[in-house]
């Protein structure tokens, strides 16, 4: 049975730190870059959430079914998003990871490829995990072609699962990657950021 602890984790030029109240304004900043809370399917807070934001994922972290983290870019030494292990399932070794957003700047950059590869590692390498899910709106699309570059599988589509900010109700697209395919898909993301540090 798995057990999640806190733990920094870095590599690839992002480091991911155990979330606190003290990543607020770097998460405030961060979600500003884009204003990200515009977009109704994801969970970004609004500037003026950030901390109840950060608080009720805490609140997760102590009943035991969150991990969250804040996102540092150490090139820049700033946060620039937010992820987190949530629906973690110890009985049955499986943690999802989600609530993942990074500021405007970053997305289509090695920064979430370099945070998969270290959550994906963690939760397998460290923790023996069996799987590991991601889930994400059926109409965020870029979310759902990034899991895919991943090499996640689809697994399928619950209909009418989760209500949005703006109150209608969501389908939630599922996909995982299972512990023998955890070899094949780190080798495919430690070759996209290979690529990336080369360019």
């Amino acid at each position: 049975m798995i057990k999640v602890q806190p733990s920094q984790l870095e590599g690839h030029g992002v480091r991911l730190e155990p979330l606190s109240l003290e990543h607020a304004a770097g998460l405030k900043a961060a979600a500003a870059d884009g204003k990200l809370w515009e977009l109704f399917f994801t969970s970004v807070p609004e500037p003026d959430q950030v901390s109840s934001y950060i608080s009720s994922a805490l609140e997760g972290q102590k009943r035991g079914d969150m991990l969250p983290w804040a996102v540092r870019d150490l090139k820049t030494d700033s946060i620039v998003g937010s992820t987190r292990y949530h629906d973690i399932i110890a009985a049955a070794d499986r943690v999802e990871i989600g609530w993942t957003w990074y500021a405007q700047r970053c997305q289509r950059s090695h920064v979430n490829t370099a945070c998969k590869l270290l959550l994906f590692s963690f939760a397998f390498e460290k923790i023996n995990c069996k799987v590991v899910g991601l889930r994400t709106d059926n109409f965020n699309f870029r979310s759902q072609k990034a899991i895919e570059a991943l090499g996640a599988k689809k697994d399928g589509v619950i209909r009418h699962h989760w209500p949005r900010r703006d109150g209608s109700i969501r389908d939630t697209v599922m996909y995982s990657v299972l512990r023998d395919e955890w070899p094949g898909v780190k080798k495919h993301l430690e070759l996209r950021l290979r690529r990336n540090e080369a360019n």
